[in-house]
């Protein structure tokens, strides 16, 4: 049975009330009275979804092959726009983007994790025999655990999350929009399925963006205490078969993680991010958001990546490099210290 989704929308909408609610305008000889339903990326856009494009030169080929029926557009790009695509024109693509999710999901914001005043175990909720509840932990309506599963004290399990068989959700974890495979542990602390980190920048202040995706996770993933893992914002944040993550780790929206890859603590992701197959992320090092760290990679302990790593490299520093090279640099910059030293009359090892 398919998913009913972790949100109401709202709609449907004729171009026109669309144009409003984002301050953006009409392209010539457009259609007011189109109507939209939805907010879908340019990938995954047809003719009844309104997407858009900002200034960002990567995703300028998608803007060519969308299919989307209404784009929120830059005035500098509207002669790119497929002719199928009717116009939304503003400067400021992306602000008009997060009032639009507004209008189609306007309780994303506040979402709900279990109704006000219902029973610690929501009646519309589905137990599989053996599932153990422990004091004090939330179940919200629609939720779906399977059996052998263990909620521990404290927990909450959102609407309509659904958990597989054998899992452990520790206490005081918080679990809302979701998807969640069999055999999984979850940790005292965690918060999976919250909003991602989205906000629209300008001058006036920091529109925030809603955040309507959702988490997956697949069998056999271990996720270490007080970790956080952000839902998507249009897509899903995935994380993949057999992962292992420490606690205190950062996984932002929209990040694919392979499988059986393996992040130590502290370590963090940011949005967009997808990592391969077997990749391991030392303690406290980080990956900017939108690049692709390929199968096997390894990125050393307080290391940051700040541009594609391919399969099988072995990066560390800031920004991250092959092992070697790095190795070489540091060790030119201390020959370079010690002969400055040397140059200025001081031994090697005076102060």
């Amino acid at each position: 049975m398919e998913h009913p989704g972790f949100f109401e929308r709202a709609g449907p909408f004729t171009l026109a009330d669309v144009a409003k609610a984002t301050g953006a305008t009409l392209g010539p000889d457009s259609n007011p009275h189109l109507l939209i339903d939805d907010v879908r990326p340019l990938t995954d856009a047809r003719e009844n979804h309104v997407s858009f494009i900002d200034n960002n030169k990567k995703y300028l080929s998608q803007l060519d092959s969308t299919r989307a029926g209404a784009c929120l557009i830059a005035p500098q790009l509207q002669s790119r726009l497929p002719a199928s695509t009717e116009a939304l024109v503003t400067p400021q693509p992306y602000h008009g983007f997060a009032r639009s999710l507004l209008l189609f999901y306007p309780q994303s914001l506040q979402p709900m994790a279990a109704k006000p005043g219902a029973p610690a175990v929501d009646p519309t909720a589905k137990l599989e025999d053996g599932v153990l509840i422990e004091p004090g932990a939330v179940i919200g309506a629609e939720a779906q655990i399977g059996r052998g599963t263990r909620i521990a004290a404290g927990a909450v399990v959102g609407s309509r999350v659904a958990i597989g068989r054998d899992c452990y959700v520790g206490a005081l974890a918080t679990v809302t929009h979701a998807l969640i495979g069999d055999r999984v542990i979850i940790h005292s602390g965690v918060r999976i399925g919250q909003d991602g980190f989205g906000f629209a920048m300008g001058r006036g202040g920091h529109l925030k963006v809603p955040q309507i995706g959702r988490v997956i996770i697949q069998d056999d993933v271990e996720i270490g205490a007080n970790t956080t893992v952000d839902r998507g914002a249009l897509k899903d944040t995935v994380i993949g078969e057999g992962t292992k993550i420490d606690n205190l780790v950062q996984i932002g929206h929209n990040v694919v993680i392979g499988r059986h890859c393996l992040l130590v603590a502290m370590a963090g992701i940011s949005g967009s991010t997808m990592l391969g197959d077997f990749v391991v992320m030392g303690g406290k090092s980080g990956a900017v958001g939108h690049i692709k760290i390929g199968d096997g990679a390894q990125i050393g302990g307080a290391s940051n990546a700040t541009h594609d790593v391919p399969a099988g490299a072995r990066v560390f520093g800031t920004p991250a490099k092959p092992f070697r090279e790095q190795a070489r640099e540091i060790a030119l910059i201390k020959r370079l210290a010690a002969q400055d030293k040397e140059g200025r009359g001081q031994g090697p090892d005076e102060d």
